[in-house]
């Protein structure tokens, strides 16, 4: 079992207030920059999760450890192996966004309620997904989506495992007054 993280999560998230803020979390990988828009209206638990994440450094070094052409990039494991998260889980926050190129959703086991760590931005429209994974942001700009199509292309082992590791290098949330 990984570690348990939720204390420093829940301190980060002390000055979190979607009421006056618009929140982008960054992503710099190997790859190059990756900004995600967040939608706290419809999935606020899993927004303030990756916020929390990413402000405590979180996701810095983490690799892609899953990539499947036409379908989805995923990260978020400490280990690597897709196995791992922060010791705790969060709720689903099901909803009506369709999984479409660019769009950020949380991984999860058999269990809706299993969530942690790991997401994954979808490479195009991934129907059988819709309600079943909570959506919960979707890349800011088409400089970030080519990124993740570039990260989606690359060659993997026969796990989806990228032969060449690809990983965020850095990360940092933005808060927008409103």
């Amino acid at each position: 079992m990984s570690q348990n993280r939720r204390a420093e999560v829940d301190a980060a998230l002390a000055d979190v207030d979607f009421d006056k803020f618009d929140y982008q979390v960054v992503f710099e990988t190997t790859k190059g920059t990756i900004r995600m828009d967040l939608y706290p209206d419809v999935a606020p638990g899993h927004c303030k999760n990756l916020i929390g994440l990413t402000k405590i450094g979180f996701y810095d070094g983490i690799i892609f450890h899953r990539v499947i052409p036409d379908f989805v990039i995923q990260v978020g494991c400490p280990q690597g192996t897709g196995t791992g998260g922060p010791g705790y889980t969060i709720d689903a926050e099901f909803n009506n966004i369709p999984h479409e190129t660019g769009v950020l959703s949380m991984a999860r086991t058999s269990d809706p309620n299993s969530a942690g760590s790991q997401f994954f931005i979808c490479l195009g429209r991934v129907p059988h997904l819709d309600n079943s994974y909570t959506v919960f942001g979707r890349t800011s700009d088409k400089e970030s989506e080519a990124v993740v199509l570039e990260i989606g292309n690359v060659d993997t082992d026969h796990g989806d495992r990228p032969l060449d590791e690809v990983k965020i290098t850095g990360s940092e949330v933005i808060a927008k007054e409103k």
